[in-house]
């Protein structure tokens, strides 16, 4: 049994590597020949518009899946009577669209910030006027990473803000003064089975993903998360993975975005719970069982950002799993990751501090 994923990157990748296990063949489409899932599976090399290839991986696979939320919808639909698509195309569209993507949390009764649709530099005033200051300008489609967004204190922020980002259609949204930030990784089969994994805590830096944490929390935070990200699962009729992420602020969860697919903050389940986010993906998609989503232990995922660390020195950590994405170095790109998973939240704590230390010394742990 084939399955196709449009995007070849790392979660690609992991997903290939979960499934080889389980007796599945992949078939990937990318537009980088040196896309990291090449390197462990067949990789079509194209746009993801190209709708030849697309249909040429569709008669291939049993199934469609994607790696990337940023990949074409309209591309997609165009190949969705030759096979299935999963997650659903309507879930991808709204991740695609920040206002959209509010307004589905606003529909489902998920906190999330208050916020005002942009399309001119009228537009942005009255935002800043009803909402106030500070807040991000953010671009509605394509923003990950980071990328794609402005924080407004001043009335010359703006100004800076509208000349970068202002050819694109925007949204304002207040700046909230959050405590922590956290994220929920759920799935959702084919049969209407669900399961939800454990909170997640996550620290970023220059807007990319640092340290996760899991579980993480209070007992009532992981209770509403999952009451939010099983609303949405429903909503979508969804199947595969789906991540909600959420400011907390003053013990209260805002809503932050959704990912409709594996997710960074998920990469310490392959080895800190019972069945990985990559493998109940694909277990959700072929409509197999899921497998149980607890956690084994206490566990910390490290990104390892822009070159990566020698190999024998982080290697000698016992207990420590290391991944290397196999890409070229470049400043601020992900390049690999690793794991910790302890018996204590303590004992987790107390090594990731101490590898951060060496690894990415502008990272504190509160």
């Amino acid at each position: 049994m084939t399955i196709g994923i449009v995007g070849a990157g790392q979660l690609g990748r992991m997903l290939a590597l979960a499934g080889y296990p389980l007796g599945l063949d992949f078939l990937f489409l990318d537009p980088s020949p040196d896309a990291p899932a090449g390197q462990v599976a067949p990789l079509l090399c194209g746009p993801f518009t190209d709708r030849r290839l697309l249909a040429r991986l569709a008669r291939r696979c049993e199934v469609l899946t994607f790696d990337w939320e940023n990949v074409s919808v309209d591309a997609l639909r165009a190949v969705s009577s030759r096979t299935r698509i999963c997650p659903p195309t309507a879930a991808l569209a709204a991740s695609q669209d920040r206002v959209s993507e509010k307004r589905v949390f606003e529909r489902l009764g998920i906190p999330t910030t208050r916020w005002r649709s942009v399309g001119s530099y009228a537009e942005l005033r009255r935002a800043i006027r009803d909402i106030g200051l500070p807040g991000v300008l953010k671009t509605r489609r394509l923003g990950y990473d980071g990328k794609g967004q402005a924080v407004i204190r001043t009335a010359q922020d703006a100004d800076r803000a509208w000349e970068s980002l202002g050819s694109a259609p925007l949204l304002y949204e207040e700046w909230v003064p959050f405590d922590c930030e956290v994220s929920i990784i759920g799935v959702r089969s084919r049969r209407g089975e669900t399961a939800i994994y454990p909170l997640n805590g996550n620290i970023h830096a220059g807007g990319i993903l640092r340290l996760t944490r899991a579980p993480f929390g209070p007992p009532r935070w992981q209770r509403q998360a999952a009451r939010y990200l099983r609303s949405a699962l429903e909503h979508f009729r969804y199947v595969g993975v789906l991540t909600i992420e959420f400011f907390v602020s003053r013990g209260r969860l805002i809503a932050n975005e959704m990912a409709p697919r594996v997710h960074n903050s998920g990469h310490w389940t392959i080895e800190g719970a019972a069945t990985s986010q990559f493998e109940n993906h694909l277990r959700a998609i072929l409509g197999l069982p899921l497998g149980p989503t607890h956690a084994l232990g206490h566990s910390a995922m490290i990104n390892l950002i822009g070159s990566m660390p020698e190999r024998e020195w982080l290697l000698a950590e016992p207990g420590l799993h290391l991944h290397d994405y196999g890409k070229a170095p470049r400043p601020g790109r992900k390049l690999g990751h690793c794991t910790i998973v302890e018996r204590t939240a303590r004992a987790r704590d107390r090594r990731a501090r101490r590898l951060l230390a060496a690894l990415a010394p502008e990272i504190r742990i509160p």
